[in-house]
């Protein structure tokens, strides 16, 4: 059975219809105004040109292999920006970016271990991607044209490989959570963000992701979290110094995991709520991606608010060449800051609110 016959027939949505059903649910920032529907329209000019210009930066900064400098981590993040935007990876102009990067994290996978990438850090990011792509890419058409394996995979069973590896990792961690090696045995919270929100998406795409997999990485998080709305960089290191970043994160993963009605969950969203004017110095592009969907999951007005704010910022930051630059390379730079801005579109599944 084909990828698109199998979901047609567990009821996968293809991923525009997703963007249409949500845009159509999803209520304007003024209660008064009546819902508008957000496909293909909507979409305030300054966005649609900071993500034109960075994805042309993308696709022709992308390598022939499909990377972008060979790391699985920031190929999944470049990948995800063209999906995020709509691109129609089977008749689109961008088309090709997309299957090549595909392409990549399949090539790059381990097929005995299920391990993506150097560390669980692009593991997660590579999950991520996949999932994604899941709803997206036609496997009959990903290996046309090229060279492919033997027996090429198909992004479903490699996404099923990575949630294992995934899983089997956390097992072994004390903490049920995970670090840089697979077989790590502390945890922080950055790395688990990253790999959770891998799993949360791969089950998003009907992919089976055991409850206690989940449910352990949400009590870790939770174990990290002060009342205060905090959140330490890693049980047991240190104390509960402010980051953005991370009560960010922490906002995020109890949002999509259903622990919305939580204690921990309302103290990380009024921490970052009441701090919309915040900029990061530290890791400035991480940062935004994430605040970006915590709270546009947590609190729309909100979102609204900081999403014109940081339009302006990412106008005034964007390059000539559309790229952006950053401490990781402007591949990374400027991947995240187009998903940063990608709640504008609302096309990928993992945005659902």
């Amino acid at each position: 059975m084909s990828t698109r016959a199998h979901r047609r027939k567990t009821g996968w949505l293809p991923i525009r219809m997703v963007a249409v059903l949500l845009a159509i649910a999803w209520p304007s920032a003024n209660a008064q105004d009546e819902p508008v529907v957000r496909y293909g329209a909507g979409v305030p000019a300054e966005v649609t040109r900071i993500t034109d210009r960075g994805l042309a930066y993308l696709a022709q900064s992308q390598m022939k292999d499909g990377s972008w400098g060979q790391a699985c981590g920031i190929t999944g993040i470049g990948l995800m920006a063209f999906l995020a935007q709509g691109e129609d990876p089977d008749f689109g102009r961008y088309t090709q970016n997309i299957r090549s990067a595909t392409r990549f994290l399949l090539r790059k996978q381990n097929r005995k271990t299920g391990y993506i990438g150097s560390s669980m850090y692009e593991h997660g990011f590579a999950m991520l991607a996949l999932a994604e792509a899941y709803g997206a890419v036609d496997d009959e058409s990903l290996w046309i044209g090229v060279q492919a394996p033997a027996d090429p995979p198909t992004i479903g069973s490699a996404l099923e490989l990575a949630v294992r590896r995934a899983v089997t990792s956390q097992e072994r961690n004390v903490h049920q959570a995970w670090r840089y090696s697979p077989d790590g045995r502390g945890a922080d919270t950055s790395v688990s963000g990253a790999v959770l929100m891998g799993l949360l998406a791969a089950r998003n795409a009907g992919i089976e992701v055991p409850d206690v997999a989940i449910d352990g990485a949400l009590d870790y998080f939770a174990k990290c979290t002060s009342t205060k709305g905090t959140v330490v960089y890693s049980q047991g290191m240190g104390g509960f110094g402010e980051s953005m970043n991370r009560s960010s994160i922490a906002t995020l993963v109890f949002a999509v995991g259903k622990r919305r009605d939580t204690d921990t969950y309302r103290s990380t969203l009024e921490h970052i709520t009441t701090r919309l004017e915040h900029q990061e110095s530290g890791y400035p592009f991480y940062f935004r991606y994430y605040m970006a969907q915590a709270l546009f999951q947590g609190d729309p007005e909100a979102w609204a608010k900081w999403n014109r704010e940081t339009t302006l910022l990412l106008a005034s930051l964007q390059r000539d060449d559309g790229s952006f630059s950053g401490g990781h390379g402007e591949a990374y730079a400027t991947g995240m800051s187009l998903l940063a801005l990608a709640l504008n579109y609302r096309f990928l599944p993992i945005y659902e609110r």
